[in-house]
């Protein structure tokens, strides 16, 4: 096994599927069940989730709203998008628990780092809501944060495509794919990995990331087996 700890960040957007807003409850039991093989294979999973499919804080500004507020409507987002995730679990008897920025009584407990250990070490999956807790902060910075607090081996960033291209794949069908980038070459290259928050911090605290195919069936538990998939993201 390449990978005892990851965190695996899945965007709000990858939940809704074929929909156009909200929750495809396909998708929903896809993730489900990928994060059931892994844990058959004792890895700790910890998982965020982002909150797009349902509001967006910087779609709020567009709107009237004012910057932070939206912010927070985000998080909230998120904490529903974990719930449904949880709920998923729950029918495949995988114990979770939920863990936030901003704590929701009583369906969540507050983030802390000796806590979400503790859950991790205990055969919990780990599903951490609310961002970072703090307006300004995208989830990509909040994943990044979590996988540096919980020591995690790796961040798994599930997306629709199947690894970091030179351009945008689904629009241009020459774009070539990178196999590996150290944080440098992606920087220099202005590839779109993560916002530069998030993108610093694995850099700092020397966590990789590997960008993936999500929807592929078994892709986690290939990656957790070593074999070469998506791109890795390292220094």
């Amino acid at each position: 096994m390449k990978f005892k700890r990851i965190l695996l960040k899945l965007s709000g957007e990858s939940l809704m599927g074929e929909n156009q807003y909200g929750i495809s409850s396909s998708q929903l039991d896809l993730y489900a069940n990928e994060i059931k093989n892994i844990t058959k294979e004792g890895v700790e999973v910890a998982v965020v989730l982002g909150g797009g499919n349902i509001f967006r804080g910087l779609q709020g500004t567009k709107k009237g709203i004012d910057r932070v507020q939206g912010d927070y409507m985000g998080m909230l987002a998120t904490i529903i998008n974990s719930l449904a995730l949880q709920a998923a679990l729950d029918t495949l008897n995988i114990n979770s628990v939920i863990l936030s920025g901003i704590e929701i009584n009583p369906l969540t407990q507050l983030m802390s780092r000796r806590k979400a250990i503790h859950y991790l070490r205990n055969n919990n999956v780990v599903i951490i809501a609310g961002g970072t807790g703090n307006p300004y902060f995208t989830t990509d910075s909040a994943a990044a944060l979590r996988a540096s607090e919980i020591n995690a081996d790796v961040i798994l960033k599930g997306t629709r495509v199947d690894g970091i291209y030179d351009t945008d794949p689904e629009k241009n069908p020459n774009a070539v794919k990178f196999e590996t980038l150290t944080f440098d070459e992606a920087y220099e290259k202005k590839l779109n990995i993560m916002d530069l928050t998030a993108f610093t911090l694995c850099k700092e605290n020397n966590v990789p990331i590997i960008v993936f195919n999500i929807n592929k069936k078994d892709n986690l538990i290939k990656i957790i087996n070593g074999e070469k998939i998506g791109t890795l993201v390292s220094k």
